[in-house]
Parts: C-alpha cells; sequence; structure tokens
C-alpha cells in the first residue's frame, strides 16, 4: 500500500512514547492503578499490553529487545490466571499471545510460550465444553461465551494466528460456526441474541436483552474470526454458511445508503419488534461498537465469500468515518478501543488489505489530530485506551508494516 502518511513525524510520535514508556518501574508516574484491569497480565491495561508496543518495536528493528524483555518480565510476574475464565485480554492466553509475537523473532522465548500455550488450550478446551452445554439446552448465550475480550472468539483469535490447522483451532470454528445456527423459541433473533445488557448483566432498560453487532462484545468478532479463517485456507465444513448467516443478519439492519452506510452497535428487542433503528442511535466510530471495527468485519466477509460489493460497502464506511467532521468529533480520545488509535489502525489495515488509495489519502489528516492530541496531556500509558495503543497505532502507520504474526489479532482486525 502506498501511502502519503509524513512517516518521520509518525515515527517521531511512536518513538516519544516509546521512550517514556521504557522502564516498567516508572511508566506509572503515580503508581500503578489497583484493579484487575492493571494487573501485569492484563493485556488492556497491565504490563502485558505496554509489552505488546515494545515487542512490536523490537520486530521492526526500531526498539530494543532488552526493553521488550523487561516488560515481557514483568508481565509474567506473578501467579499467572489458567482459570476457566481466563481469555485473550487476561491471563495465561494474554500471555501467549504476546509471547508468540516475541517468539516469531527470537528463540529465547520458545520454552516459556510452550507452557502458556499449553494452559491456553486448556482453558479453550473447557471453554468448549461449556458452550457446547449451553447450545445443547438451547439457552441463549452469556456475554462472556463468544465476545472477543473474554470470550471464545478472542480465544479463536489467538488460536487462529498461533496455529490455523491445530485440532483445537478447528474445533473452535465449529463452535463459532455452531454458535450461529437458529435455536428454537427464539421468534425471529439470531442464536447469538443475549438476554443481558450491553454489560454483559441484566438491566430493566433491556428486558428483552440485546443484540450485539460490536467487535469487543458482538457477533462482529466471531464473522472476523470466521473469514480470516476461510481467507488462511482453512477448509471445514458449515464456514462459508456461518458466514453468511452474520452478514444477512447485518445486512438486515445496515443503514444508510451505499455511500455512506452505517451499523448499529446494538439493538435491543423493541427496536427488533419495530425492525427500526433511528438515526440518533449511529455509534461513534470506534473500533468496539462503530465503524472502525464493524467495516473491517465486512470487508473481512466480503474477502473470504469473493462478494466485492460487501467489501465496497465496507470501505465506504470507513472513509464516511474518516471524512465527516462529525463523525471525527466523536471521537476526541486517543485510545485503540474509544478513540482515534482505534480508527486510524482499522482504517490503515483496510487500505492495505486491498491496495484502496481513498482510504490511504485520509489516514495523514487523522495522524496528524492524534498526535497533536498525544502532546497535549499526559495518558495513560495501557494499551486499550492508553499511550501505547496510540503509539502502535502510529508505529505502524510509519513503518507501513505489521508483520504475521499480526499484533492487531487482539482487535480481531488481523
Amino acid at each position: 500500500m502506498t501511502t502519503t502518511a509524513p512517516a518521520p513525524a509518525v515515527l517521531s510520535a511512536a518513538d516519544k512514547v516509546a521512550d517514556a514508556l521504557a522502564d516498567p518501574a516508572t511508566a506509572w508516574p503515580h503508581g500503578r492503578p489497583a484493579g484487575g484491569r492493571a494487573w501485569p497480565q492484563s493485556l488492556a491495561g497491565g504490563a502485558s499490553g505496554i509489552a505488546l508496543l515494545h515487542i512490536e518495536r523490537a520486530r521492526a528493528g526500531r526498539g530494543s529487545w532488552e526493553i521488550a524483555h523487561a516488560w515481557l518480565a514483568a508481565a509474567v510476574d506473578g501467579d499467572i490466571s489458567a482459570a476457566a475464565n481466563a481469555n485473550l485480554y487476561f491471563g495465561a492466553p494474554a500471555l501467549a499471545f504476546i509471547t508468540h509475537r516475541a517468539a516469531s523473532a527470537s528463540t529465547r522465548y520458545l520454552r516459556l510460550l510452550e507452557r502458556l500455550d499449553a494452559a491456553t488450550l486448556a482453558v479453550t478446551k473447557t471453554r468448549l465444553a461449556t458452550a457446547h452445554q449451553r447450545i445443547d439446552r438451547a439457552e441463549r448465550p452469556p456475554m462472556e461465551e463468544f465476545d472477543l475480550i473474554q470470550g471464545l472468539s478472542g480465544l479463536g483469535a489467538y488460536h487462529l494466528s498461533r496455529h490455523p490447522h491445530h485440532e483445537i483451532t478447528r474445533d473452535l470454528l465449529a463452535y463459532l460456526a455452531r454458535l450461529t445456527e437458529p435455536l428454537p423459541g427464539l421468534a425471529g433473533l439470531p442464536p447469538w441474541w443475549m438476554d443481558v445488557a450491553p454489560t454483559g448483566a441484566p438491566h430493566p432498560d433491556y428486558p428483552g436483552g440485546h443484540g450485539n453487532f460490536g467487535l469487543a462484545h458482538g457477533i462482529g468478532a466471531a464473522l472476523s474470526v470466521l473469514s480470516q479463517a476461510l481467507i488462511y485456507g482453512v477448509t471445514l465444513p458449515g464456514l462459508a454458511d456461518a458466514i453468511g448467516r452474520i452478514c444477512a443478519w447485518t445486512d438486515r439492519w445496515r443503514q444508510g445508503n451505499d455511500t455512506h452506510p452505517w451499523w448499529p452497535g446494538q439493538i435491543t428487542a423493541q427496536q427488533a419488534a419495530d425492525q427500526h433503528v433511528h438515526a440518533e442511535l449511529r455509534p461513534r466510530p470506534s473500533w468496539c461498537y462503530g465503524a472502525s471495527g464493524t467495516a473491517r468485519a465486512q470487508q473481512l466477509a466480503g474477502l473470504a465469500l469473493g462478494d466485492a460489493t460487501r467489501v465496497r460497502l465496507a470501505e465506504n464506511a470507513i472513509l464516511d468515518a474518516l471524512r465527516d467532521p462529525h463523525q471525527q468529533a466523536k471521537l476526541p480520545e486517543i485510545g485503540l478501543c474509544h478513540g482515534m488509535a482505534g480508527l486510524l489502525h482499522a482504517a490503515w489495515r483496510m487500505a492495505a488489505e486491498t491496495d484502496n488509495p481513498e482510504i490511504a489519502a485520509e489516514l495523514p489528516h487523522l495522524a496528524e489530530r492524534l498526535i497533536a492530541t498525544l502532546e497535549q496531556d499526559d495518558h495513560d500509558p495501557e494499551l486499550l485506551d492508553g499511550a501505547a495503543g496510540a503509539a502502535l497505532a502510529l508505529h505502524t502507520l510509519g513503518t507501513n508494516h505489521a508483520p504475521a504474526p499480526h499484533w492487531d489479532t487482539f482487535l480481531a482486525l488481523a
């Protein structure tokens, strides 16, 4: 992909953030915050996530392996969770994810990866058994069963990247396909419809639960993983049919027009019954619920199915998010999840996938805005919502390269 991005300025901004986060002892100037998200083995907010920034820079020859190693050591410090609720963003699977990236460039980490991978395999098998039992009972899924951050879509993203033709990967893909098969008693709602609110818990504002489109907590992650499996050449009966069932639902709820398409982040049971989503409910173009994520999932689905129209609509959606000042104003934050870095990187990934010059031409403007915001204030160092994630997006844009195993697999973008 060609890009008009001012690479020196972009890389300089990424370097500045990385330099400020070089020492695990000083990365949190006011002390590491309390809570599980900041635990070392948390990919979202802990040392694990910041390690990913330094691993990616070291792999590119732009950072120090000594610094990357220091952060890896900080990430694996203490007891590592391999409980049934461990996931791509926490515990052994999160550490296996970052270690796989390090081991792709250094044999130093192969033994650690083997141990973490074994723990992740065990977690995945337990989670799969529980999920299939739930389907056998014809019950609706809890959010943590299949979403990206807590669930089996996230574990599927890891295994597809780590060993695409392994038995556990096929078992995971078979589960994601089964997730899309009709369940009795849903009255026209999809089988991944949840009885809970978007928080993952029951709430009076969602008496009939909700249907979630997003990559963080919704069916978008399953769509992305299934589509990538088909693109990678994984041969498993039912993959294309499962992708088609998800696409049929997202097509039904696509809003706007062919030039300005968008998808809701979620719908309620009442909206499903009314067959209507008000235009004011258009989500901001973030990765977690908005166009940064949903458009990429649609592009991947179009590429997997050979559907050029779907690819074009997806790319129009991300272009609309990049060009519309009103949409841009909804992203004042810097982060990958809720902010500019997520849109910047998703757009870069989409432009790279199909060598789309229109998308590439919009990236420098957003990069400049992100850099200016980074320079205005101090920011949390974390990966998902903070400076480390913004630096990774800028590093990737500036180098115009994100080699396999891809760092953005944890976002279901590659």
